[in-house]
């Protein structure tokens, strides 16, 4: 079926092309609103700009596809393949892309507002500056992860996004909006995060190892029980941030501002806490083997039982500080 036979059926009511064989086929801007094309054959097809919104697209094949600027608002999309696919600029908002595979697409500036990607595979896909706000990644089922190694999210909205448990290890989200966003049980290890806004984020017991988290604001995030051993954090803002029973071990966290965060139980041997504002911030039963803590404000912080017998204190600053034994220390 070439073009001009499917716009003519289309706009003499018919809407069902289920199953078509509509490979390379060239219906860039067509007014497409509502069409059927379950388990077509889309593949190679100029899209380019056409409105597919609340389109039957599910199973489709849509490899190598281009798609952008077209509309797929609402469109189900649940299982179709778009491998390569072109979505640059392409507006997704509130549509089924469940089980769908995006692997290798390009995603740049697409509109994925409130989107359904649970289950979707976006391995090497490229989202910068896609805006994911509000879209649903959670993976409830344990023995499938959400797959987003290696993509590029850099400078992507996803604020309130839900990623519970997916996969982000080595992800590019540099400059990313994730505040409020859910991650909980999330593999973020040896992600960039440097600059992102994780402000309210959800990060309970997520993998943070070797990330690296310069400059990035976790104001008032909770981080308890999260693995980041060893991540790159200098200068981030932890402000209010919970991270009792988190492992901090041997992390970077040169002039860190833990203003009023609260660490109890948290594990920071042989942590970098140079210069670091630990102000009002509580260490009650923290493990500080080796930590160095020079130069570091502790003023008004809370120590009680924490372990400190090898923590380099060299400089710091003590202002009615409450120390392990329980005592309170004025000027140091």
């Amino acid at each position: 079926m070439n073009a001009s036979e499917l716009l003519k059926r289309y706009e003499m009511g018919e809407v069902n092309f289920s199953g078509e064989n509509l490979t390379g086929i060239n219906l860039s801007k067509a007014d497409l609103i509502g069409i059927h094309f379950t388990k077509a054959d889309l593949h190679s097809a100029i899209l380019t700009f056409a409105y597919l919104n609340r389109a039957k697209l599910n199973q489709a094949n849509l490899v190598a596809t281009q798609l952008c600027g077209a509309n797929l608002s609402q469109a189900d999309l649940v299982r179709s393949n778009l491998k390569d696919a072109d979505l640059h600029g392409a507006i997704l908002q509130g549509a089924d892309l469940r089980s769908a595979d995006l692997t290798l697409a390009n995603l740049l500036d697409a509109n994925l507002i409130d989107a359904d990607l649970r289950h979707t595979k976006l391995g090497g896909a490229n989202l910068s500056g896609a805006c994911l706000r509000g879209a649903n990644l959670r993976e409830e089922n344990r023995h499938y992860i959400a797959n987003l190694r290696g993509a590029i999210l850099r400078k992507a909205d996803l604020r309130g996004a839900n990623l519970t448990g997916a996969d982000l290890m080595k992800v590019d989200l540099r400059g990313a909006n994730l505040s409020e966003a859910t991650l909980r049980g999330a593999n973020l290890s040896g992600a960039d995060l440097s600059e992102a806004n994780l402000k309210g984020a959800f990060l309970t017991e997520a993998n943070l190892s070797q990330a690296i988290l310069r400059r990035t604001n976790l104001e008032n995030a909770k981080l308890e029980r999260s693995d980041l051993t060893e991540a790159d954090m200098a200068t981030v803002n932890l402000q209010g941030a919970l991270l009792a029973d988190a492992k901090l071990s041997r992390v970077h966290l040169a002039k860190a501002n833990l203003y009023r965060s609260r660490l109890n139980r948290a594990d920071l041997s042989r942590a970098n806490l140079w210069g670091a504002n630990l102000q009002e911030a509580y260490l009650i039963d923290a493990y500080l083997a080796r930590a160095n803590l020079t130069n570091a404000n502790l003023s008004a912080a809370n120590l009680v039982r924490a372990e400190m017998s090898s923590t380099n204190l060299t400089g710091a600053i003590f202002r009615e500080t409450v120390f392990p034994d329980g005592t309170l220390r004025g000027e140091g």
